[in-house]
């Protein structure tokens, strides 16, 4: 373990966390998706890159009409990916390479088939059945119209109908129908997921759509419903209708009570959209999941007083809830930030400018505007080395250890994202940062399996191919080696001083010594520096006169170092 031994209560508070996309990782048996064998295959790699823990997406039963995430059935793996027992021996292995494991668990939404949503379709209207999720009575004379105008992440009404007047509501596809997490029933059943895979080795949990849980159907709320504007107006928080009210507290701290079943603690991170809402941190405490996604900064851009600022917020609401803070810049949701950082700076206080940029960019197919390649892998490479030194925890997504672009050229036809069946003209989706990984520089999937991939991979990837990277010095994939193995030997408590610096480059010193700079500009800036034992620019070489040992040198535009 690089951090702390894996079998530590705090082990996960300083760890690397390295998320797997399982149907895109890793192909064993050649049929185009990936699966648990695959990934069983690569703990090596995972290793050699200096991991903690493992993050799975969803692996279960699923008709895949959200990639995994419409869970037919929690306690079993979908047998195109594998079974239980290869469950059972993935996790072996990872613990025998002193890695540990995290699965995604999706509380907010089933399946339309998991059995008991087929169970309240065949029920009446206010049976126990339908009780388990949320069923509302249309409106109008014949009640055929849905019972408000909200509208679904995903495109259209959150309200299907079911044939006898009645509606029932997915604040995603029309395929994942919201549990009723008023309903013990439901409450319990998720227990015993969680012990169920406690059991088998699993030591932490990722909470999908965690703040969104307890929602207002109950009988606080008028048979009325606002209307949308009425409801987005209202803050997200306790009087919000969908997200973040106080019910969730209740819920959570029944998972801390299994998690404290198990010796060490199990633990799990939330998935919090709530900017800007300042409830955060409850989700973070000890008599709750334990932490909490921070995405404020996928929000910043490659900006020095932004990510600062969201760097100070972060320690801030981890010191608040006495957990440890995170830090991820990409993940399967969001174009891959090696793309949006060569992509045009959007100078906007909205912090949701730069993804409207990144959903106009994907629409045009990736050619307008135009993708600045070399500037967006540097700053990627220069930003993730400034997180890497932060105190905390540090998300890592598939593929970006190798640097890897969002592909947008996907045809139509190969697209799988409901985002883009419903909402094509104005979304394409998802499918571009999910493309399964390039192993080797040649074959029908670049090394992921044996045959065509599930996604197209363009012909660029060969150019991003572990095989060819791990032959050179310089690359990415060598570059996050050598970072992640001297972060664990460097992380020391959870602190960090600000030192001075020019406008625009942030220096922090951690314990013991150990210094980051980032330069966020386009020209060389002059620091004084120490020892130099990391650098995201291969090209950059210490001041002849200073040999880095000292003294003013320079840092090219838009790199970070590390120095002692």
């Amino acid at each position: 373990m690089a951090v702390q031994d894996r079998k530590s209560p705090s082990w996960w508070r300083q760890a690397v966390v390295y998320q797997i996309y399982p149907r895109s990782f890793a192909d064993a048996n050649g049929d185009g998706i990936g699966d648990l064998k695959g990934i069983t295959s690569r703990v090596p790699y995972l290793s050699d890159l200096g991991v903690d823990v493992v993050w799975l997406s969803p692996f279960y039963p699923s008709a895949l009409a959200d990639g995994g995430y419409d869970v037919d059935d929690y306690r079993d793996v979908d047998p195109k990916i594998g079974t239980l027992a290869d469950f059972d021996e993935m996790v072996a292995t990872f613990h025998e390479a002193n890695i540990n494991v995290f699965v995604d668990i999706v509380p907010n939404h089933s399946s339309n088939l998991h059995e008991w949503f087929q169970a309240a379709l065949a029920a009446q209207p206010g049976s126990p059945e339908r009780d388990r999720y949320i069923f509302r009575r249309g409106i109008g004379e014949d009640h055929s119209q849905p019972p408000s105008d909200w509208k679904a992440s995903f495109g259209g009404s959150t309200w299907e109908p079911v044939g006898d007047g009645w509606f029932y509501f997915h604040l995603f596809a029309v395929e994942q129908p919201d549990w009723n997490w008023e309903n013990e029933e439901v409450r319990q059943d998720f227990l015993t997921t969680l012990r169920f895979w406690s059991h088998r080795g699993v030591d932490g949990f990722r909470v999908d759509v965690a703040m969104a849980l307890a929602k207002g159907f109950g009988s606080d709320f008028p048979e009325e419903l606002p209307n949308r504007a009425e409801m987005e107006a209202v803050p997200i928080g306790p009087d919000h209708m969908l997200y973040d009210r106080d019910m969730i507290d209740d819920i959570y701290a029944g998972w801390r009570g299994v998690f404290n079943e198990y010796d060490p603690p199990r633990v799990a991170v939330a998935e919090l959209w709530a900017e800007p809402s300042p409830r955060k941190a409850r989700y973070a405490t000890d008599k709750s999941l334990g932490q909490a996604f921070y995405f404020d900064i996928m929000h910043a851009g490659f900006n020095a007083t932004k990510v600062r600022k969201v760097v100070e917020d972060v320690l801030g609401w981890a010191a608040e809830s006495g957990s440890a803070s995170t830090w991820v810049l990409s993940n399967h949701d969001n174009v891959r930030h090696a793309t949006r950082f060569g992509l045009p700076d959007v100078v906007s206080d909205d912090v949701w400018a730069n993804f409207d940029r990144d959903r106009k960019w994907l629409l045009s197919g990736g050619v307008d505007p135009v993708e600045d390649v070399a500037t967006g892998l540097r700053r990627a490479r220069a930003l993730t080395t400034f997180l890497m030194a932060l105190p905390g925890s540090m998300y890592l997504y598939q593929g970006e250890e190798l640097g890897l672009r969002e592909v947008a050229e996907i045809p139509p036809e190969d697209r799988q994202d409901p985002i883009f069946f419903h909402d094509g003209d104005n979304n394409v989706g998802r499918d571009g940062c999910r493309v399964p990984l390039p192993w080797t520089a040649d074959g029908p999937s670049f090394g992921f399996g044996t045959g065509s991939a599930h996604l197209p991979q363009p012909g660029w990837f060969a150019d991003y191919a572990v095989s060819v990277e791990a032959a050179e010095s310089s690359s990415t994939l060598n570059l996050y080696r050598k970072a992640l193995k001297l972060r664990s030997q460097l992380q020391g408590a959870e602190e960090l001083e600000w030192a001075d610096a020019p406008e625009s480059v942030l220096h922090i010193v951690r314990p013991g010594g150990w210094h980051a700079v980032i330069n966020f500009t386009k020209e060389p800036q002059q620091i004084e520096v120490g020892e130099v034992v990391l650098n995201s620019d291969p090209s950059w070489v210490p001041d002849e006169t200073t040999d880095g040992r000292g003294g003013l040198s320079t840092i090219p535009p838009e790199t970070t170092i590390w120095f002692l």
